[in-house]
């Protein structure tokens, strides 16, 4: 008789295949194929071959898809055959076999689930994340470097390079912002789930008192748009401003007026980068953060998926953080959306964030599979 584990493992399998069936779409995409196909069959094909090769590469996009889901699909049908077999011949050898295949199915199934979660257009781009303090001086703005290198430990563990792009030291400690561009495939697609409001809970260290305080920073992400894409950009709408350099101790700082800051004056989108010695260099740098930034605005206006690409709005106030992180009087890290939580939070503020971005990540498939 097979195990209760590796048919509860089983039922879980074919639940993940049920809900992948529903998100995937499958019979939208075997006719994109078909259609791709069609297209890949007519004689002047080949005539423009930059076209010829988006054609070739959104079909084996939807293909890839389309045949790991039958792959896994097809295994797990083999199995249920399989445990006919053993369980009509008394097989024990076979059951322990099959229960090695269900293990093996169940984590490829989930291994897939999150290929899928990060195959949305932007998702294998670049991330230029920010940070900004809220009300709190000092104690906020410790806090906001607490979080940066938080989030530069996370890109290190995952081979992401990370690049200062803006950088405004606070007035004793910590910073008043800071925006950085993490590179790497997917980092936009992991990244994207910690926009929002980061709340901490602690005995102040620059409260003499002891007293415990609470502080707020806001992350905001954004994929970097390099490519050429749809955002009118006039020259008159532009307000571009010079300025030196600051940094913490001596970094980012330089004696020229290098640093730029743009101003979109109809929208009021302004953004800054003094990472380059260059002036020419950081204006370039400023024109892309500030096409992604148009970009993700003309998305939402267009689409109305605010969570997909931009997130919840909200204050950086009680009430509206994503996670929380108490220091004191007890520990531990809390994700609001997910109720995944963990008491290790040496390990967290030290980039331990997988937990959390996959929590987040696998449960927005399931939202997915419902709404299907």
């Amino acid at each position: 008789m097979i195990d209760p584990s590796v048919k509860q493992d089983l039922r879980e399998i074919a639940k993940k295949l049920s809900n992948l069936r529903g998100s995937l779409d499958l019979d939208l995409k075997q006719e994109m194929i078909a259609n791709f196909e069609e297209k890949m069959a007519a004689p002047d094909f080949w005539d423009d071959n930059e076209s010829a090769q988006k054609v070739i590469a959104d079909m084996n996009a939807v293909k890839s898809s389309v045949d790991q889901y039958e792959k896994l699909q097809s295994e797990n049908d083999d199995i249920v055959v399989m445990i006919e077999l053993a369980e009509e011949e008394g097989d024990a050898a076979l059951l322990t076999e099959i229960a090695s295949s269900v293990e093996a199915l169940l984590k490829r199934l989930e291994e897939f689930e999150l290929q899928l979660l990060l195959n949305q257009p932007y998702d294998k781009l670049n991330a230029i994340l920010e940070l900004h303090p809220g009300a709190g001086g000092t104690e906020s703005q410790d806090w906001g470097q607490m979080l940066l290198r938080m989030y530069t430990r996370w890109a290190e563990k995952h081979g992401f390079k990370v690049e200062v792009l803006d950088y405004l030291p606070g007035d004793e400690a910590g910073i008043k912002s800071v925006t950085l561009l993490i590179k790497g495939y997917n980092a936009y697609g992991y990244l994207k789930t910690e926009k929002g409001v980061h709340r901490l809970v602690r005995i102040s260290p620059f409260d003499s008192s002891g007293r415990r305080h609470t502080s707020f920073v806001s992350c905001d992400v954004v994929p970097e748009i390099t490519e050429d894409v749809d955002v009118e950009i006039r020259t008159e709408d532009l307000k571009i401003d010079t300025y030196r350099a600051s940094g913490a101790g001596g970094q980012h700082i330089n004696t020229t007026d290098s640093a730029v800051r743009i101003t979109h004056i109809p929208t009021g989108v302004v953004v800054t980068c003094q990472n380059e010695r260059s002036q020419i260099k950081n204006r370039e740098r400023a024109m892309t953060m500030l096409r992604s930034k148009l970009y993700e605005r003309k998305l939402e206006e267009q689409q109305k998926q605010l969570d997909e690409i931009r997130g919840e709005q909200s204050d950086i106030a009680w009430g509206s953080q994503i996670r929380s992180y108490v220091f004191h009087p007890y520990s531990m890290v809390k994700d609001h959306r997910t109720s995944i939580e963990t008491g290790n939070t040496g390990a967290v503020m030290d980039g331990e964030l997988d937990a959390f971005i996959d929590g987040y990540l696998r449960s927005q498939i399931k939202t997915e599979a419902e709404q299907a």
